[in-house]
Formats: structure tokens, sequence, C-alpha cells
């Protein structure tokens, strides 16, 4: 059996060329939330000098030189096209042969074939993908999760020369690609690790590195986690394909707000809105919460400057029954606002989240509560329904307000141009 990693390159900004042809071959950059980060560029920006994770003011000057195309993040764009690709995946490998890692890429398990047939398919599944999303990827292929990384990584290094694709199959060819390694670009080690293996044992390399005892990893380099490492490099898989987790044992919605806010009521909105997006991913998983947990984030200055300030003020509350229904969730989570706003304070972020989740099949009755009855369910699928087809907030509770001005500043935002029929893309 065979590893394969399929990437989607620079995916963001793919995303935003995808819909913008103009834009091909030109420097593209994404923003982090409230368009405060460098979170997404090109290979072109990358020319230009924008160093990923950067704030975005930093390098206005660049951009502005550079004529670099900027976006807010657009999450509802990427979720929609990385579905895409991952149906695509699932097509052309089956559906228990692809397992998601994350929002542009997968692994996927190939058979025992011939290097140039392994290379063959891959360039048929990168021209697929491509043809049926429009989304570029790079496919590195070896015996492990680790190894299909380093060959990932190396085709990505010079597109041009390996067309996006890199098969390592014999001892030669993995020998070679984990010399081409530097031990920080790893999957699995982290900066603190690379430092301590470079500055103080003098492994440089991805192969420097293979050749470590597995007792010695697993001492230094995180226990049983290491030695699965060392193991991974010399070709053994011990890192299995997952089956996809289907339902989360926790859900929550955090944002940033697009400006300081320092009011109880602004406060109570920005909470309101984040439980009704909380209980709409709860919904489309059918589950219902069992506790609820709210959080506000102050800006730093004002707390006290002597000893540890914590990041974020919690408070929660166990339900007495598990439910879904917004209107319950907005009931429980508002005073809790009131329980962790100071008034003098300045809010710059607010979070909720809805854990102990069961099945909505599965509530236990209760003597003094009523159950949801199969109107609410109906009228609750329904806001869902409109919200998802037209805009997110289509239909909103009158508690999560109007103006609100404190939402997520997004001022370079393209069109959802696959999700909302106001804004779908145009041939003319």
């Amino acid at each position: 059996m065979m590893i394969g990693i399929v990437d989607c390159n620079s995916f963001y900004c793919s995303c935003e060329q995808l819909f913008l042809p103009s834009l091909k071959n030109r420097p593209v950059v994404v923003l982090s939330n409230n368009d405060g980060c460098i979170i997404s560029r090109t290979d072109e920006a990358k020319a230009a000098g924008i160093v990923m994770g950067e704030p975005y003011f930093m390098n206005k000057e660049k951009i502005r030189q550079h004529q670099v195309a900027v976006f807010s993040s657009n999450y509802t764009l990427y979720g929609d096209m990385s579905r895409r690709v991952m149906d695509t995946l699932r097509m052309m490998v089956g559906a228990q042969q692809v397992e998601v890692y994350s929002v542009d890429e997968a692994f996927i398990t190939l058979p025992d074939l011939s290097e140039s047939e392994l290379h063959a398919f891959a360039e048929r599944l990168r021209n697929t993908t491509e043809q049926w999303t429009g989304i570029p990827v790079s496919i590195g292929i070896a015996p492990t999760k680790v190894l299909s990384k380093v060959a990932n990584r190396l085709a990505k290094k010079n597109k041009k020369a390996t067309g996006c694709i890199r098969v390592l199959s014999s001892r030669e060819g993995i020998d070679d690609a984990l010399e081409q390694t530097p031990v920080g670009d790893i999957w699995g080690v982290g900066r603190r690790y690379a430092y301590l293996l470079q500055e103080m044992y003098g492994i440089h390399t991805a192969k420097a590195l293979s050749g470590m005892q597995e007792g010695w990893a697993q001492k230094n380099l995180g226990g049983v986690v290491g030695r699965r490492l060392i193991r991974e490099l010399r070709g053994e898989a011990c890192i299995e394909l997952k089956d996809p987790l289907e339902k989360k044992k926790m859900i929550a919605t955090t944002r940033m707000f697009g400006r300081q806010v320092t009011t109880l009521a602004e406060l109570k909105e920005a909470v309101a809105s984040y439980v009704s997006r909380a209980a709409e991913k709860l919904r489309r998983q059918h589950g219902a919460a069992t506790a609820l947990d709210v959080f506000v984030v102050a800006r730093e200055k004002d707390y006290p400057s002597n000893g540890y300030h914590p990041r974020a003020t919690h408070a929660a509350v166990t339900l007495p029954f598990p439910t879904a229904d917004t209107r319950r969730l907005i009931a429980y989570a508002l005073p809790l606002v009131n329980t962790i706003f100071e008034e003098g304070k300045t809010y710059i972020k607010a979070g909720v989240m809805l854990y102990e989740i069961v099945s909505d099949n599965a509530i236990q009755g209760n003597l003094f509560h009523t159950a949801e009855s199969s109107t609410d369910k109906k009228l609750l699928r329904a806001i869902d329904n409109l919200n998802f087809s037209m805009r997110e907030d289509m239909v909103s509770f009158g508690a999560a307000g109007i103006g609100r001005s404190w939402k997520m500043r997004q001022e370079h935002r393209s069109k959802k141009y696959t999700t909302e029929w106001k804004e779908l893309f145009e041939v003319g």
C-alpha cells in the first residue's frame, strides 16, 4: 500500500483566482479575520517579498508597489470549494480511501504499483481535480504519511520541474528526498524540536534524523510519537488513515470584533449571534447540547499590569435538558454575559461553546420541562434552510441585533460565488 497526500496550491488564493481569471499569474494574498495578517499567498506574492503571517499593514507598501490583489477571508466560498475538491478525490480513489486532513489537504491510499503507474495516476488525479473544480493541486506519494508529506513539499518546491507531483517508491529516491529536507520541514517536528535537533544534536536533515535510534527518539522527541516518526521516515507505515469525524463532541463559534466593544448591549448582541451560528451547526449534525460556555476577551491594557492575567473570562451553565433550540440557548447564554461583563473594559473578542453533545433522538424526558415539539424543529429547520440558501443572517433572532456594527471587518471580501443567489458567478 502507498500513501498520497493531495494539497491544494495556495488554496484561499486559488479560490479567488478561479472566479477572477485576470488574477492568474498575478500576486494575490488573503487576509485573516478582521483583515489582520496574511494567511495565504501565491508564488508571485512570495517572490514579491510578502511574508506569511505578517500583519497586513506592515506589507502595504510592498502590496502597492507590486500591485498585489488583496482579499479578506471568504470562508463560505473556501468551504464550498473544499467540499468539491474532496468529493472529486472520493470519486477518483473511493470514499473509504480518503482522509480529509484539513480544508485544503487530504490523505489517500493507493495500491502498490510501479513508480511510473503511480505517477500516471497522480497526473490523472491532478488534471481531473483542476478540470472539475478549477483548483490546482500538488500530490506527494510514498510508503508512509510522513514520507508523503516530504514528497509533497518537494513537488511544490519547484512546480514547473515536477509538474506538482513527486513519487517516492525506491530506497534511493527516499534517501535523496530526505537529504533535501531540512529537519524543521518534517511533518510533526515543530519549531521547538527543530531548534533542539539542530543546536543540541547537530541533526539538520530528515536523512540524519531517520538514522537515529528509536529509543533515542522516544526519549528526546515526545515518546511514542517520536518513535513513530523515525519508523515512518524509514518507510514503515505507523500512522493509519482515520475515519472522518462525522459528529463533533464540541461546537464553538468565536469571532474578533470589527471594532472595540464597550457596552453590555453590544456584547449581548454578539453572543446571541454566535449562539445562533453554533446552534445551526449543532442541528446540522442532529445533536443537542447539554452544556454551554460563553467567554469574552478584553484588550490587554484593561488588565492589571502586574502578574498573570487570563486571555479570556468564561462563564458556563449546565442546561436542564439537552437542546438545539436557538431560542433556548440564547435564553441561557445572555445571563452569563451579565456575570462576566465589566464596566469600563474594552472587549475585542467573544465566543460560545456547546459541549456534552448527544443525539437529538436520544434525549431523556424531563418531568419539569416540555420536550421540543416537531413544530419547533420544523421552524428551526426552515430558518436554517433560508439562511443556507440566501445568506447566513437572512432570518435572525432579535437578540442578535440589527445594525451589528461590531461585526468582523472584511473590507476586501469577494462574493460568495457558489452559495448565495445574489452573488452567483455570472458568465456574459
